[in-house]
């Protein structure tokens, strides 16, 4: 894996569930023409398949907890790989706790930059609510809202702290998606 991203800028984005990452990533993706890996959508697509993995996947997902680390780390070496001839890449979603920080380093090499989106639990939960009745996802109701934002606080306090002291983290406060854009795109533009 070191070998072949030698190249590549490798961003995380991280951020609680519903703090703006997917849509953020996507419009970054777009004009840097990086690769998005949103580590949500392809753990739900895993979870979709009829395989005994899948529906373990499902199960773990529905109760609001984290799918198990060496999973995640598989998952996403092998969607990097995949596309290895990406200039760079934005992945949104990962680590989730500090063993995945660690652990994706020991497999590679660290990320170039971590994005911190930096959004109220208050503002997390609407939206989390309002995509709910929208009816995609299944974690999407309150009890879940809930225990999916417990579980985020718990596990990212450490992960923040890891980064912070690599000089690896960019804070990006909340406000209108727009003025957010605009933050990222300058972290983006002053990497080397």
């Amino acid at each position: 894996l070191e070998r072949k991203l030698k190249s590549q800028v490798i961003i995380f984005v991280i951020g609680g569930p519903g703090s703006g990452k997917g849509t953020q990533c996507e419009r970054l993706a777009a004009k840097y023409q990086f690769q998005h890996l949103g580590m949500g959508n392809l753990l739900r697509a895993e979870a979709g398949q009829p395989t005994g993995q899948g529906r373990q996947i499902k199960d773990i997902m529905l109760k609001g907890v984290l799918v198990p680390s060496g999973f995640i780390l598989d998952l996403l070496n092998d969607n990097l790989l995949k596309r290895e001839e990406a200039k760079g890449f934005l992945v949104n979603g990962f680590p989730r706790e500090l063993n995945q920080a660690k652990a994706f380093e020991r497999v590679g090499r660290p990320p170039n930059i971590v994005i911190v989106l930096d959004c109220s639990t208050e503002t997390m939960i609407q939206r989390l609510l309002l995509r709910g009745q929208t009816g995609h996802r299944a974690d999407d109701h309150e009890a879940c809202v809930r225990q999916r934002l417990e579980t985020h606080y718990t596990l990212c306090e450490p992960v923040i702290g890891y980064y912070q002291q690599k000089n690896l983290l960019r804070n990006v406060g909340g406000g209108p998606e727009d003025a957010i854009f605009a933050k990222c795109c300058s972290v983006l533009d002053s990497l080397p």
